[in-house]
């Protein structure tokens, strides 16, 4: 029997979760689905199922938001039970991903959204004036990224920096395939910020081929969960378009 929380376990569940993923046919099949409703009952009927738990047809695109962001913290919450103990303190940072944008906009001296002074995570931060924000983030679950509150642009890599201070071990070489997800990601974000409008999707396909094959080398390697996770993140980033498309758009004509 292979015991929960060895590296063996864990890619024994990564590896169902990576072939439960949806084929290019079915992403194909969801976009050329019109109709909000219909979009939702095509994703509870395939792979992308979990990710719409919590759904309906009458949510408001705060509800969609709200239910996608639960379930991201659902599944990194199950990596990390997966993982051999060194290596929850890194993974579980990666929960915080989807925090950096609305960080970002309010280190930028933005207002919060009117869900985020309801929400408990952002209650505390959205209560105060701007000039007490940095404080308030320095005790609280995003204080690794305080540092970076007068810089709003180095939020990501404050994160970053965070994220490789939680590792039990120190990235190695070019060979080493956490390093080569990281030089992967670095590659792909400096493509996408040089890039002329048009062609993001195009740029996501790109990143998501190099990380399925970097998850082919990976096998009973630790680096394999966090190719999972950007793997499960281009997806999620991808459905919430869809679903934010309909929602948002319901009532433009469709060419």
């Amino acid at each position: 029997m292979i015991d929960c929380g060895s590296i063996e376990y864990a890619q024994a569940r990564l590896q169902a979760c990576h072939g439960r993923r949806p084929t290019e046919a079915q992403w194909q099949l969801l976009e050329s689905t019109r109709e909000f409703g219909a979009l939702l009952d095509a994703a509870r009927a395939g792979p992308l199922r979990p990710w719409v738990v919590g759904i309906t047809a009458q949510a408001t695109a705060q509800d969609i938001e709200a239910a996608l962001r639960a379930q991201w913290q659902q599944v990194v919450a199950e990596i990390v039970a997966w993982m051999p103990g060194p290596w929850h303190a890194a993974l579980a940072w990666c929960a915080v991903l989807p925090d950096l944008p609305l960080l970002q906009h309010l280190a930028r001296g933005g207002g919060p959204e009117p869900w985020m002074k309801q929400d408990p995570r952002w209650r505390e931060l959205c209560a105060v004036p701007p000039g007490e924000h940095a404080a308030v983030l320095a005790r609280g679950p995003w204080r690794a990224l305080a540092c970076a509150w007068s810089a709003p642009a180095t939020l990501a890599a404050a994160w970053q920096a965070e994220w490789q201070r939680r590792l039990p071990q120190p990235l190695h070489g070019a060979d080493d395939s956490l390093r080569q997800v990281l030089t992967t990601l670095r590659q792909h974000g400096a493509a996408f910020a040089a890039a002329t409008p048009g062609p993001g999707t195009y740029l996501r396909r790109a990143l998501q081929v190099r990380l399925s094959l970097l998850w082919r080398r990976a096998a009973l390697e630790p680096a394999a969960a966090f190719i999972h996770l950007v793997l499960s993140a281009l997806e999620l980033e991808r459905l919430r378009g869809e679903l934010l498309g309909r929602r948002l758009f319901a009532n433009a004509k469709v060419a």
